[in-house]
């Protein structure tokens, strides 16, 4: 048997924002294309034109670059097996649909929406709230099942607007593996029979995704577990169409689940809990509203990318941090769990704290300094990357630079005075008088230089080094905080930190 290669889609809908689910999704389709040296497509499914967003697929399109997971093929791109929009695929469709109605396997609803809400309304018992059109009721309303021939054509004749619905077999027993699940088993009778063609020609997302898979030649669809009851209906247009032996595998990946409590995360649950579900802002274009994402939080995409990997899979060891290279060589379907994975902000704001840790400081700073031009404030990049090294560790999120080391791009306008003033004196004042003429003559030091020099003149004055140090940080940086106090004056300057002295002096008189 001839080796296939893989090729995987991602096929969300230009709807809205993009959910950290459906960047998971792309992200465990990426993983297992590049592993395999396969393709990766974006396809948009935007048969739904009632749904359709403006700008919803460059926003997709975006989110997968901020993410660096590129497609190989998309509508962006092109490729060998485009147009990769379904609208523009429309006249593709009809033909299937109709060939699955001769064959017998699916049929013409002429049904009115008042009859098939009557229908609903007749049907309707408290064991079944919601009645479906399946192999009992079609029996009942207007198809080609129930209409002679005669009217059936007359009615296609004169143009009569109609669906074409998949012809479900009743009690049938199908099953499939599926890469996470293991073997699926389904009864068809629990199963309606699903539109595949509207009245506009535009086919439903089970008739798209089947004849799309198949002309695409896609090899592996991954998809979340809520797509798992529409599963018998694609099983089976598969194998009514005659391309059962090109069925791709199929893996049903686990929800994400909302961090207190169970059911799918979702935005209501980010807004309550006050965290991004998106991987970027989307502005509703209807309402205005703007939902805020992951990246302008202030995740770094590696971070956002490695957060998400280990939400429903590991590697079987306590490895937490992996490159991107290094998930595309250790990812496997094996290790993707059944159950869901719920959500921890907490746990995602470790990962983006690890990647800043870990970041070297030039990118850092350059990560930075547009957080500086927003306070009208510029600085040397150099100067920058000295600051983003002293205080990465203390940071979360890059803008958090600013929370952690603002003092290094302003003087403080006031001071902990309470920490200082009830134990001033002579004695301190003089103190520091003597220390900024020294440090005249130190404008090369280091900060180990800076401590010896400044211990030394304690010593000679009979001062403890904890009686002065903390008024000279206080006068440093406006408070007790900030990294070790010669590395703040050695990155400050002489200068700087003499004008600081002074100002300092006054202060706590």
């Amino acid at each position: 048997m001839e080796h296939k290669k893989v090729r995987v889609r991602f096929a969300p809908s230009p709807t809205g924002g993009l959910h950290l689910g459906g960047v998971r999704t792309v992200l465990f389709n990426y993983l297992f294309a590049k592993q395999h040296k396969g393709d990766f497509v974006l396809r948009i499914e935007d048969t739904d034109q009632t749904r359709y967003v403006p700008g919803a697929e460059e926003y997709i399109s975006e989110c997968l670059s901020w993410c660096g997971l590129k497609p190989d093929e998309s509508p962006a791109m092109g490729g060998p097996y485009g147009p990769y929009r379904q609208s523009e695929r429309k006249p593709l469709y009809r033909q299937y649909a109709e060939q699955l109605v001769a064959s017998g396997h699916a049929y013409y609803a002429f049904d009115t929406p008042e009859e098939l809400e009557n229908m609903r309304q007749t049907l309707k018992t408290p064991e079944n709230p919601s009645p479906q059109y399946n192999h009992v009721v079609r029996e009942k309303m207007r198809n080609s099942l129930t209409l002679p021939d005669a009217e059936v054509q007359e009615l296609l004749t004169r143009n009569t607007p109609h669906v074409i619905r998949i012809n479900m077999p009743a009690n049938e027993e199908l099953t499939f593996t599926d890469m996470v699940r293991g073997e699926v088993t389904f009864n068809t009778s629990q199963v309606d029979d699903k539109v595949l063609l509207k009245a506009d020609g535009m086919p439903t997302y089970h008739l798209a995704v089947v004849v799309d898979d198949y002309l695409m030649k896609i090899t592996h669809a991954f998809r979340g577990e809520e797509w798992l009851p529409s599963a018998p209906v694609h099983l089976l247009l598969w194998k009514y169409l005659g391309w059962e032996a090109d069925m791709p595998q199929w893996a049903h990946l686990p929800l994400i689940l909302k961090p207190d409590g169970n059911g799918k995360l979702s935005k209501r649950d980010g807004d309550r809990l006050g965290f991004p579900v998106y991987a970027m802002n989307w502005t509703d274009p209807k309402s205005g509203e703007l939902t805020k994402g992951f990246r302008e939080r202030g995740f770094l995409p590696e971070a956002f990318i490695n957060m998400l990997a280990m939400l429903g899979w590991n590697d079987g060891t306590e490895q937490e941090i992996f490159s991107l290279e290094e998930l595309i060589q250790k990812f496997s379907m094996e290790r993707v769990h059944k159950a869901g994975a719920k959500f921890d902000y907490e746990k995602a704001k470790w990962f983006n704290h690890q990647y800043i840790h870990h970041k070297d400081n030039e990118t850092l700073a350059a990560l930075f300094l547009p957080v500086l031009a927003e306070k009208g404030l510029s600085a040397d990049p150099a100067y920058v990357a000295t600051v983003a090294g002293l205080v990465k560790e203390r940071c979360y999120f890059v803008n958090e630079i600013w929370d952690h080391g603002f003092f290094f791009f302003q003087s403080p306008e006031s001071y902990d005075e309470a920490a200082v003033k009830p134990k001033w004196n002579a004695d301190k004042e003089a103190f520091f008088t003597a220390w900024s003429s020294l440090l005249e003559s130190l404008t090369s030091a280091t900060a180990a230089d800076l401590e010896v020099a400044f211990k030394a003149l304690a010593t000679e004055k009979n001062l403890k080094m904890g009686d002065v140090q903390l008024p000279f940080r206080i006068m440093l940086t406006g408070g007790k905080f900030g990294p070790p106090v010669f590395d703040i004056v050695a990155t400050l300057g002489v200068a700087e930190t003499r004008n600081r002295i002074a100002k300092g002096v006054d202060a706590f008189k």
